[in-house]
């Protein structure tokens, strides 16, 4: 991983922190594919996908997550879900976009239930 991106979710664990959330766990890996932030908010499984830029030249960071990024993320989410063992628990997806433009503050962009 990049410096980009793990101040990215270092930034974006901060934030989730500060908004109530407690971290479950980090960087969950399954197959080829990995879940930036996984915590809990109101008894509500919460998986985290955190994009990272330093600019916008390529779009902004929430549209790199793809339909092909979020079957991946369901697909590593169901994982997890088996391996702990957890059954009824409502779930969902968020995605935390960060833009680091040098000179500027970061812009930060948590969208609940992304997909």
């Amino acid at each position: 991983m990049s410096n980009l991106g793990k101040y990215g979710e270092s930034l974006a664990t901060s934030i989730l922190y500060d908004k109530g959330y407690e971290i479950v766990d980090k960087n969950y890996r399954f197959g080829h594919g990995e879940i930036d932030i996984i915590a809990t908010k109101n008894d509500v499984l919460v998986f985290i996908e955190v994009k990272t830029r330093s600019n916008t030249m390529y779009g902004e960071p929430e549209e790199a997550i793809t339909y092909s990024k979020q079957k991946q993320l369901r697909k590593i989410a169901n994982a997890y879900l088996h391996e702990k063992k957890i059954i009824n628990k409502d779930c969902r997806f968020d995605v935390i976009a960060i833009l680091l433009e040098k000179g500027n503050d970061p812009l930060i962009n948590h969208i609940e239930n992304a997909f």
